[in-house]
């Protein structure tokens, strides 16, 4: 075998959404903090197209750079790479690097519980881990600041129709719509449907409406679209189906971290949620993570809550991923069959 390049990953996923883990291979990227790497490697795209293009990658994936951490307090920083985004934090892959950074052993384990301090672009989210039998049973995440941009607001979505939709924030930025008045069974065969109709709307979101993170200028954009499903109450906490479409066009097949923080903010403002209550998400496979608020804060004058998500990630494999230096394709290639809105 001959390679100018190997990139060693060991691949997770948290409740079914993949969240692979660069080990090594990689150089930190430049920048004197957190957010100036992450913005390095978005608009450079070299490493983002190598892992998450084909052959290598494909919209299902999404692939962590573990970084030396610029904050004292944290162990371990990590870059998050999304198929269309660099984002400021993500919950189901902070699950997984917590599990990769313990099941592998890369940080000490401490049974039956340890704790980790890890920096996130957005920030600090501070980690603890059940641990059992050398594995990483749960992980608990307290999360960034979270809190509602705006509530009740229309939207024309082009070939569709208008919505009365809500705005959110909970370590990355949605777009809320109720599932329940579009008449949603939030039912595996509807996934496709979903992820169209989901990109649809946050695209006419960032076209007509306006996000802004009151204490990140560079965030400006929705990245999500939240379906929201009805809410029930059993065994002391509230629960929901939900379903997230994610920039292309899929589905997260975990309940997305991030949404289940962004809903408890809204739940929070309406009056529905209050601190220490619980909610639980569950996804088109059912599989389901625990949020609760933890704290009442502000962000730049905005109420908003510090959630804290839970829930687990296995460990599906190694990869030494290489590139050979006569491949004619070093960065990879789309196309629209599986990549919607792709070239070539």
């Amino acid at each position: 075998m001959r390679s100018s390049k190997t990139i060693h990953v060991v691949s997770c996923h948290a409740e079914g959404e993949v969240g692979d883990v660069i080990v090594g291979g990689v150089a930190p990227p430049p920048g004197d903090t957190l957010w100036a790497q992450r913005s390095w490697i978005a608009q450079d795209q070299t490493l983002r197209n190598f892992v998450l293009n084909e052959p290598r990658g494909g919209v299902f994936r999404h692939v962590n750079l573990l970084v030396p951490p610029k904050n004292p307090e944290a162990q371990m920083g990590w870059i998050i790479m999304e198929p269309e985004d660099t984002p400021p934090m993500s919950g189901s892959n902070s699950i997984c690097v917590s599990t990769v950074l313990l099941d592998s052993g890369i940080l000490p384990m401490t049974e039956p519980e340890t704790q980790l301090v890890l920096e996130a672009p957005g920030g600090l989210v501070r980690v603890r881990a059940e641990c059992a039998d050398g594995k990483a049973q749960r992980i608990h995440v307290r999360n960034l600041p979270s809190f509602v941009a705006e509530q009740g607001v229309a939207l024309d979505v082009p070939g569709f129709g208008p919505l009365t939709v809500d705005t959110a924030y909970g370590g990355d930025s949605f777009v809320i719509v109720d599932g329940a008045a579009l008449g949603l069974n939030f039912a595996p065969e509807e996934a496709g449907k979903l992820a169209e109709l989901g990109v649809r709307i946050t695209n006419a979101a960032n076209a007509q409406l306006r996000f802004t993170h009151p204490e990140n200028p560079d965030w400006t954009h929705f990245s999500f679209c939240l379906f929201a499903g009805p809410l029930t109450e059993a065994a002391g906490r509230l629960t929901a189906p939900s379903a997230v479409a994610i920039q292309p066009g899929k589905i997260d097949r975990s309940p997305t971290g991030t949404a289940v923080s962004a809903r408890m903010a809204l739940l929070h403002a309406q009056g529905r949620m209050a601190l220490g209550d619980a909610f639980e998400a569950r996804s088109l496979i059912g599989s389901t993570f625990t949020g609760r608020i933890v704290e009442e804060a502000m962000v730049g004058g905005l109420p908003a809550i510090i959630p804290e998500i839970s829930g687990r990630a296995w460990i599906t494999g190694t990869h030494q991923h290489m590139l050979d230096p006569g491949d004619p394709w070093p960065g990879g290639y789309r196309l629209s069959d599986t990549w919607p809105g792709a070239g070539g």
